[in-house]
C-alpha cells in the first residue's frame, strides 16, 4: 500500500534523532511513500509565523498530484486541530494524534476523516462515546534489538543518574517541559546528575542556564546524534516532563528506549504513558512539574529501584514494531474501504 506521509512541523535538524521520524521510517519500509512537510514557515521570512489554518495551501497542487499515486494520506499532529487542507486531498486521510485530545475538538471534522489513530485508550473511548467509529488505538514501538540491558546498581549515597531526551523547541518549553524544574532539583540534591540530549535548538540558552545555576559538575549536555544505547548504559533511569499532553508524544520515544535498555522511567502524570507506568510498575509518576515533585519521585525511585528495574527489563515486549505496523495497516485498510 502506498502512503503519502504529511507533517505540519518544521523539518528537524537531526531527523534520525526524532521519534516521529523513526516511526515513519518504520512504516515506509512496509508502506512506501513520500514524506512532505506542509508548514510554509520553513520557506518564508516574515515578521510573524503563518497560522496553522494556512498550512499546506502553498502545496495544494503538488499534494493532489502526489496523492493520486497513493492509497491513503497519513497525517501526524499532537493535538486535534482541524487543518482545512486535509479536506482537499481527494484521498482518505488517516489522522494520527501523537499527543492527546484537548477539551474542545471538532467532532464533525474528525468524523469525516478516513480514520483516526490515538495512543490513548481514554481518548479512543471518549471519541467513540461521541459517536465516532473510525478511531484506532495504535501503541508505539521500540526496536529492542538496538539496545543491550546493562544494569546500573543504585547504591546509597552514590550519584543518581538520569537521562532527559525531550529537549525544548521554544523558550517557553524550558518551563513546560520541566527543564528549569530539573535544574532547580539538581541544585537542591547534589547527588542528582542529569544527561540532557539536545536537538540543535536553543543550546546557548541552555548553556547560559547551566552557568547561572553552577551545575556543570552535575549536568551533561550532548547536542546532536548520539548512541542512545551507550548513554542509557550509564544512567539509572530516564525522565520526561510536561505540563500538558499536547506538547509531547503520548509515549515519548526516549522512555520506550529506556525500557528496552531495562531502565525505569519517571514521567509526568499528564503524559498518557503514565497510565501504562502505573499499571505495570516500571517507574515513577510525577504529579507536577516542580522541583519538589521531582525530588519526591527521585527518592521513591531510589527506594524501589530494584523492583522497578526488574519490571523494566521485560516491558519493551509490549511495544513490538510488528504490532505497531499491523495497527496502522488496519487503520489504512479501514480508511480505504
Amino acid at each position: 500500500m502506498n502512503v503519502l506521509y504529511l507533517l505540519p512541523i518544521l523539518p528537524p535538524k537531526i531527523p534520525q534523532a526524532e521519534a516521529l521520524y523513526q516511526e515513519i521510517d518504520l512504516l515506509r519500509r512496509h508502506h512506501p511513500g513520500r514524506l512532505i512537510y506542509i508548514n510554509p514557515n520553513q520557506h518564508l521570512r516574515l515578521p510573524v509565523r503563518l497560522p496553522r489554518l494556512l498550512f499546506g495551501w502553498q502545496l495544494l497542487a503538488k499534494l493532489r498530484q502526489w496523492a493520486q499515486g497513493c492509497d491513503v494520506c497519513h497525517f501526524y499532529n499532537p493535538d486535534p486541530f482541524a487543518y482545512p487542507i486535509l479536506s482537499y486531498l481527494r484521498k482518505p486521510v488517516v489522522y494520527s494524534l501523537s499527543g492527546g485530545l484537548s477539551q474542545t475538538w471538532n467532532r464533525r471534522y474528525f468524523a469525516r476523516l478516513g480514520a483516526i489513530t490515538t495512543l490513548s485508550q481514554a481518548d479512543q473511548a471518549h471519541m467513540q462515546q461521541q459517536g465516532l467509529r473510525n478511531v484506532f488505538l495504535v501503541r508505539p514501538s521500540v526496536d529492542a534489538q538496538r539496545f543491550t540491558q546493562q544494569p546500573q546498581p543504585l547504591v546509597a549515597q552514590s550519584p543518581i543518574r538520569l537521562m532527559m531526551a525531550s529537549a525544548p523547541w521554544t523558550h517557553s518549553q524550558f518551563q513546560s517541559k520541566g527543564v528549569d524544574a530539573l535544574l532547580t532539583a539538581a541544585q537542591r540534591n547534589p547527588r542528582l546528575h542529569i544527561t540532557f540530549l539536545w536537538r540543535g535548538h536553543l543550546l546557548p540558552e541552555m548553556q547560559q542556564r547551566l552557568a547561572q545555576a553552577n551545575l556543570k559538575s552535575q549536568i551533561s549536555i550532548i547536542d546532536g546524534a548520539v548512541d542512545v544505547n551507550a548513554i542509557l548504559a550509564t544512567v539509572h533511569a530516564s525522565v520526561v516532563l510536561a505540563e500538558g499532553s499536547q506538547i509531547i508524544k503520548a509515549y515519548p520515544q526516549s522512555l520506550l528506549d529506556s525500557l528496552a535498555a531495562g531502565k525505569p522511567v519517571l514521567l509526568s502524570r499528564s503524559i498518557p504513558m503514565s497510565d501504562y507506568v502505573g499499571q505495570t510498575g516500571c517507574g515513577e509518576i510525577i504529579d507536577s512539574v516542580t522541583p519538589e515533585a521531582i525530588l519526591a519521585s527521585v527518592a521513591a525511585l531510589e527506594a524501589n529501584y530494584a523492583r522497578y528495574a526488574t519490571v523494566s527489563q521485560t516491558a519493551a515486549h509490549d511495544f513490538a514494531p510488528e504490532q505497531t505496523v499491523a495497527s496502522f495497516t488496519a487503520a489504512y485498510e479501514f480508511a480505504r474501504a
